[in-house]
């Protein structure tokens, strides 16, 4: 017995520990891309690309169609986001809006109307905590605590697209999310909009949303800012002029769903 258990032991001595094989990185990385140039899609590199597609995570649509998908980081409200509604009512748009656990406390009401309205609730976390620094229990109750307090309002439970705070990741957090059942969706276009003190006037938010439109394009715009209200109308009115069409992400899942092979 002394013998087999000494085997045992170096066994795993020699092999790092029984669980080494299933342990990932928790090295921080900061979500990042080469913006689109002369409506290109935007290239995020070879390493990343790989390890976001090892979790079934996406930053891009279909590149080789003309579609945008519109997505929102809505951490606390500033007044704009009913004009933001307003205008994607108006050009029957589908919008994903990644909530904070503080926006769906203080704006019930606007969550109401995002569901009302078909628009998806996705998750920012309750926080908006940096996830690498969290066990995984821990972003379990950040997500899950999103997750309920919008059925709590809603009544639906189907809130499962991700968003990491800041754009804020590792490999680690990527599987513990994909386990829990979330589907991380960064994105391919954003911009400086963020700083409600520094807004720069419709005409900068409208130039940025025009310059880096590509095929497959998923933005990231914050409702915060006071420009991308006002430039959302006619950013959408001319896009569908240069041949854009809008979707919305669960469009693209159901996209990617029916091109997996079939068994």
């Amino acid at each position: 017995m002394k013998w087999f258990c000494s085997i045992c032991c170096m066994a795993v001595l020699l092999t790092g520990g029984i669980n080494s094989a299933e342990a990932v990185p928790n090295e921080r990385i900061n979500w990042g891309f080469k913006r689109s140039v002369n409506h290109q899609p935007p290239d995020a590199g070879r390493q990343l690309d790989n390890l976001v597609k090892k979790y079934d995570a996406f930053y891009l649509g279909n590149t080789k169609e003309k579609t945008i998908y519109l997505t929102f980081d809505n951490g606390y409200e500033n007044g704009y986001t009913p004009k933001v509604l307003d205008v994607l009512k108006k050009h029957h748009v589908t919008g994903t809006f990644f909530v904070t656990g503080h926006f769906v406390k203080e704006q019930p009401d606007l969550i109401k109307r995002m569901s009302k309205e078909g628009h998806i609730i996705g998750n920012h976390s309750f926080h908006h905590p940096d996830l690498t620094t969290k066990t995984g229990d821990q972003i379990q109750d950040e997500l899950d605590s999103v997750t309920e307090a919008v059925y709590n309002i809603t009544g639906k439970r189907d809130n499962l697209y991700l968003r990491p705070p800041r754009g804020v990741f590792s490999e680690y957090v990527l599987k513990e999310t994909k386990r829990l059942g979330y589907q991380t969706v960064f994105w391919s276009v954003a911009f400086v909009d963020w700083k409600v003190n520094e807004q720069k006037g419709k005409q900068y938010a409208y130039d940025h949303m025009i310059k880096q439109a590509h095929p497959g394009a998923i933005y990231l715009l914050h409702t915060v800012s006071k420009d991308n209200s006002e430039a959302l109308d006619d950013a959408i009115t001319d896009l569908k002029k240069e041949g854009y069409t809008f979707k919305s992400i669960d469009d693209l899942m159901f996209e990617k769903e029916m091109k997996l092979p079939r068994l």
